[in-house]
């Protein structure tokens, strides 16, 4: 099973609390922690979100898309990050984001949720994505 584990600030956090400078020991403790995880075997990727970069927030209204305003009205609603891991449970997940370090302030929370697998969906529904999408199905549902 797939997992993604999304890092995010607490919205109770004080949002005048002054941020800390750059801690290498901790950044490099977030370094081992994916080293950890790729060396077991379960991390597929695992990426910071760049606050800074510029970026969209995309929303829909009478069936068409359009661009709202920036891509976060409020620092408590940006993602710092996540990880994509492959465990066989939950729990498995859940005992690999209580490992996680923290202290960055935008991994305060994190949220673990599993993606859909090809396990998860009804045959019908395969064969509705292996008609629209029959490469992209080979490759990404398929292949697990």
């Amino acid at each position: 099973m797939r997992f993604i584990i999304t890092a995010q600030s607490n919205p109770e956090k004080d949002p005048g609390e002054p941020q800390p400078g750059f801690d290498e020991e901790l950044f490099k403790a977030y370094m081992r922690f994916n080293e950890e995880m790729h060396q077991a075997g379960v991390l597929v990727a695992s990426e910071g979100l760049n606050p800074a970069a510029p970026g969209a927030r995309i929303a829909v209204a009478k069936g068409k898309r359009y661009v709202v305003d920036g891509p976060f009205a409020e620092s408590k609603e940006l993602v710092g990050g996540f990880y994509l891991i492959e465990v066989p449970s939950l729990e498995e997940a859940i005992k690999w984001a209580l490992r996680a370090p923290s202290g960055f302030g935008a991994d305060d929370i994190l949220e673990v949720r599993q993606l859909t697998g090809a396990g998860d969906l009804p045959p019908e529904i395969l064969q509705l994505i292996n008609e629209a999408a029959p490469n992209w199905s080979a490759s990404a549902w398929q292949s697990r």
